[in-house]
This record gives C-alpha cells, structure tokens and sequence, in this order.
C-alpha cells in the first residue's frame, strides 16, 4: 500500500467514525453522561442501604439480559453463552473475594461499602459493547442471524452481569451473616 492509499483509508474511517456519532441519539450520551456519574459516585466509601447498594448490580445484569433476549432471541447461542459466561463470571468473582472488604454497620443497619473503581470499569464496559453491537447491527443487520457474532456479543454480556450479581451477592452475604436470624432487612 502506498502512503496515498493508507491515508485515504484513514481519513474513510474517520468520516465513517464521525457519521456514527454524530448520528448516535441524544439519549445516549445523556446515558453515558449518567453512567459515568454513578461509577464516579462508586468511587467514593460511603454507608448505603442494602437495597441500594444491590439495585445497581440486578439493573445492570437486567439490562444485558434484555440486550441479549432484545436482539439474538433466535439464536440459541446467544442465550447459553450469556447464561454460561454469567455463571463463570459470578463463581470466579465470588472465589476471588468480591466484596470481602464490605461490612455490615448494624447500629445504622447500613453497608460500609469502600470505594472502587471497579463499578465504573464494569458501567463503561457494558455501555461500550453495547454502543459497538448496536453499531455493528445497525451497519450490518444480518450479523444479528450470525452465531458467532451472537455468541461472542452475549458471552461480554453475561461476563459482566456475573461480575456485577457477584458484587450484589456480597452485600447480601454480608447483610445476611451480621443480621441475627430473623431480621427483616
């Protein structure tokens, strides 16, 4: 390829690129923009309620479940390999100790919850795989028929929603062991 060719490749991309975000939706950087902002506020320690601090973790597993059911309900693929990466993801985390660090204050009957970055990581993980699927099926609709494409698109989904119920699963676990038996939560 001469230096002319590869140019001219790089500057097709580049309006490819630019076309592709300029015809993104508004709501989806209002999206991003809130994503960002409650990964930020996972950053910081800070005592929550164990519904809240649970509520992200099932929403976002919820989430790339119907990202999955929403476009590869057809191919069975899709739903084994989320439902496969989701339990591999969920085991491997919770062995790994996600959320060891979490304590249960009883005299408030709140979390202690320590910052981590580890949420937003997982938030901005999602939204781009998404972005990308949604790119790739909107300039090629038939990869939504394609197996591998399926697959691969749901196994990122379920890897994620496994992290994010393993870190659900770890406040309950802490709430739950610290509660005498009986306690309503």
């Amino acid at each position: 390829m001469s230096i002319i060719e590869i140019s001219s490749t790089r500057i097709r991309t580049i309006i490819m690129l630019i076309s592709i975000l300029q015809q993104t939706p508004h709501w989806v950087w209002w999206l991003l923009a809130a994503l960002i902002s409650l990964g930020v506020k996972q950053m910081q320690s800070g005592h929550r309620t164990l519904r809240a601090a649970t509520v992200i973790p099932i929403a976002m597993a919820a989430l790339s479940f119907y990202g999955v059911v929403s476009v590869f309900a057809h191919e069975s693929i899709a739903l084994v390999a989320w439902a496969a990466a989701m339990l591999a993801a969920l085991a491997i985390s919770l062995a790994a100790g996600v959320g060891s660090k979490v304590r249960w204050l009883a005299a408030e009957q709140r979390l202690l919850v320590p910052g981590s970055w580890v949420p937003l990581m997982l938030m901005l993980g999602l939204f781009v795989i998404k972005f990308g699927a949604n790119v790739a099926l909107a300039t090629h609709p038939d990869m939504s028929i394609d197996g591998i494409f399926a697959g691969s698109v749901s196994f990122a989904y379920g890897t994620f929603s496994g992290i994010f119920l393993a870190r659900g699963l770890a406040m309950w676990r802490v709430a739950r062991q610290a509660q005498p038996s009986g306690m309503a939560y």
